[in-house]
């Protein structure tokens, strides 16, 4: 059975991007029969923010988009993550990461594509005192070591990919110096623990995907299908974020009834031929 899922992060308002995800999320897994989960991602208490938790669920509740489950809590869960990464210690794939931020920024190239850093890896070399040393003045992190390996799938919606763990990525932060897991563990963790089989979401996690899918492989959890969506700009040009006020769910909501804003996200996603209020039934026949 299909399982899908809506993963936010309450450290803003939703946004019309971020409901356009949810929705189409929710029709696919809807169209194929199967159930629909929605993960509330606040692992980073930094961040995130009780009051948008709450405005989450309100939101998605407006528009009709429930979960079959209790929404899951990322903050409940470090017990489940830190056991996930203590194995792949055990493995010898996990190694202490020392460098500042701009340790990183010094020591890496940007990504051609969309300016990511890619790490050299200069802390999986240190000696046993080496790192001693370093401990004594800073507190590590954990990355997973990722070889020179490409990761082949199929996006749905953009087709096969193949990228290159080692020059795409270099080795990945899995749990950070304050003790807290990386979003890359933490969601393969959870979505194999919650059984879900496909993943709609935007298209600047595309390339995230293989690291995702290699850690799957690393635990023998089943692979997940991924179906990217082309993300929606502003009249700029710029990708919408939680600072555009009026795309958050706050000026939607008073401008909108559900079913208008239903229909103006089908008509961006091209599932109807104008823009009319059309309610989540009609979407489904």
């Amino acid at each position: 059975m299909t399982v899908g899922r809506f993963a936010p992060s309450p450290s803003g308002r939703m946004h019309l991007g971020n409901v356009y995800a949810a929705l189409l999320s929710w029709l696919s897994a809807r169209r194929q029969g199967g159930s629909w989960l929605v993960r509330i991602e606040d692992i980073d208490t930094g961040r995130c923010r009780e009051q948008y938790v709450e405005q989450i669920i309100d939101d998605l509740r407006w528009l009709g988009l429930t979960s079959d489950e209790e929404p899951l809590r990322q903050s409940s869960r470090a017990h489940i993550y830190n056991n996930v990464i203590s194995e792949l210690q055990e493995r010898g794939l996990v190694y202490p990461c020392y460098c500042s931020r701009a340790d990183r920024l010094s020591a890496s190239a940007p990504h051609a594509s969309d300016g990511r850093v890619i790490y050299d890896g200069r802390c999986r070399r240190l000696t046993a005192e080496d790192r001693h040393q370093r401990e004594q003045s800073r507190k590590p992190a954990l990355r997973l070591i990722c070889p020179d390996e490409v990761i082949s799938f199929a996006d749905r919606h953009y087709g096969e990919q193949h990228i290159n763990l080692a020059s795409d990525f270099g080795d990945i932060i899995i749990r950070r110096a304050d003790g807290i897991a990386a979003y890359q563990l933490a969601v393969v963790v959870d979505d194999a623990l919650q059984g879900v089989t496909e993943v709609v979401r935007g298209e600047d996690l595309l390339t995230s995907s293989a690291v995702q899918r290699y850690i799957q492989r690393l635990m023998g959890y089943a692979e997940v299908d991924y179906h990217h969506l082309p993300l929606l700009k502003n009249a700029d040009g710029v990708r919408l974020s939680k600072r555009d006020r009026h795309t958050d769910m706050g000026y939607l909501r008073e401008h909108y009834t559900p079913q208008q804003l239903i229909g103006h996200i089908a008509h961006i996603a091209g599932l109807i031929d104008k823009e009319e209020s059309v309610t989540l039934n009609e979407l489904l026949l």
